[in-house]
């Protein structure tokens, strides 16, 4: 015996049981469902007054799982594509705030473990954190280690030049 079609309701439902939705994210997986966008709207109008769905449990979610890995440039890209506004998104990277200095220590301790000997592997090493949103200067204290600020000061200010000339290359 085949099993009825799920109404709308029931997909909206559905979806927060697995993981917290924002409402742009529900948005967008029930349009293939509804004939109308204001009957999808409708039914998360109805899940928000319940309760059901919270932009600020989607933020906290998505940091409690992903901020030990990433940045908070990476981490506030992945609150924008979630569909939440700038507020919240604001708000739930503040949290995150003394935490920046020592994360990316952490990322790079596990996936490198000593310090770069020589250039080609610290450009590695700093690419890596820089993809995943850490800060220019948090990732070059992280890759330096012990590092003498003279080569902080060299590795900066090259790193600037490298920003000049590919600015200059766009325009």
């Amino acid at each position: 015996m085949a099993m009825p079609p799920l109404s709308l309701k029931g997909r909206a439902l559905r979806y927060p049981a697995a993981r917290e939705h924002s409402p742009a994210e529900l948005l967008r997986k029930l349009a293939p469902h509804a004939q109308e966008r204001s009957e999808i709207e409708q039914v998360l109008d109805d899940l928000q007054a319940k309760g059901f769905l919270s932009e600020e449990r989607v933020a906290a979610s998505v940091l409690r799982q992903r901020a030990a890995r990433l940045g908070d440039r990476r981490l506030r890209q992945e609150l924008h594509t979630k569909g939440l506004d700038a507020q919240t998104v604001a708000q739930a990277l503040e949290l995150l705030r003394g935490t920046e200095p020592a994360r990316p220590r952490e990322v790079w301790q596990r996936k490198f473990g000593q310090v770069a000997t020589d250039p080609a592997a610290r450009a590695r090493q700093m690419r890596f954190l820089l993809t995943r949103g850490f800060a220019l200067a948090v990732a070059l204290r992280s890759v330096q280690g012990a590092a003498s600020a003279a080569d902080t000061c060299c590795v900066a200010g090259a790193w600037e030049a490298f920003g000049a000339v590919a600015l200059a290359g766009v325009a």
